[in-house]
């Protein structure tokens, strides 16, 4: 089946001051095959001025297909993933954080795949390809690759970024999973789910990464490395579905 939409889902937090670059830079991408582009925006409660930017700049921008939806309390980055999938109308989805660290003219490179008939779920990986990735945080790296590995040993994936933003999906496929996990367990439980599905067929492309330091607004922290490894358990290991 040919893909004529693309569905691009925003999960917001504090990012007032930063949200209208990365809204231009989505509106500027032309998605090969002339794909076209749905843009689903869900606010998690933010405490800034978040909500005034992204009605500001939909205000300013009518020729987009934007959907906004705002949570009325804050629920965590994968309950904002949650309403976004729920609503996407395009054949195939993408998810695109709403900071500065992932580059939207490398939607192009996700869907390849896709629109040459080998993939239904495609990883953007940060560890892969030639790309410019910012040098920043040794841990964090060694935490990603020791997560990611955990997973593959109960997914029997050979994944090289599971922790990774940019992941495409059947819409259709990923809205007929069960998705539990409301805050940064989202990207281990949709990977063990997403691998059970029948004949699915699960690719990999080398993308960029301008990560931020915490001082430029970067949110995960420690604690969210030891819920990754209890959804790894529980997803992967115990197959809970």
């Amino acid at each position: 089946m040919p893909i004529t939409k693309l569905s691009i889902v925003i999960p917001a937090y504090n990012e007032g001051r930063t949200i209208h670059f990365i809204l231009n830079k989505v509106k500027s991408v032309s998605l090969r095959n002339n794909i076209s582009k749905e843009i689903i925006i869900v606010n998690d409660r933010s405490t800034d001025n978040t909500e005034e930017a992204i009605k500001s700049y939909m205000d300013a921008n009518t020729d987009m297909d934007i959907k906004y939806y705002a949570h009325e309390l804050n629920k965590g980055k994968g309950a904002a993933l949650h309403t976004g999938i729920s609503k996407a109308t395009g054949e195939y989805l993408v998810i695109q954080d709403a900071d500065l660290e992932y580059d939207p003219e490398e939607f192009n490179d996700l869907l390849k795949p896709v629109v040459e008939g080998f993939a239904d779920v495609v990883f953007g990986s940060r560890f892969m390809g030639g790309n410019a990735h910012r040098i920043l945080f040794f841990w964090h790296t060694i935490g990603n690759k020791f997560l990611t590995t955990l997973s593959n040993m109960f997914t029997n994936l050979n994944l090289t970024d599971m922790e990774t933003c940019y992941k495409l999906f059947d819409t259709k496929m990923i809205q007929a999973l069960t998705l539990r996990e409301k805050r940064f367990g989202f990207e281990p439980e949709v990977t063990a789910k997403i691998s059970r599905v029948p004949k699915i067929r699960i690719y990999e492309v080398g993308i960029s990464y301008y990560g931020r330091t915490y001082e430029e607004g970067k949110k995960i922290g420690w604690k969210d490395g030891f819920r990754a490894i209890y959804c790894i358990l529980k997803y992967g290991m115990l197959g809970v579905k």
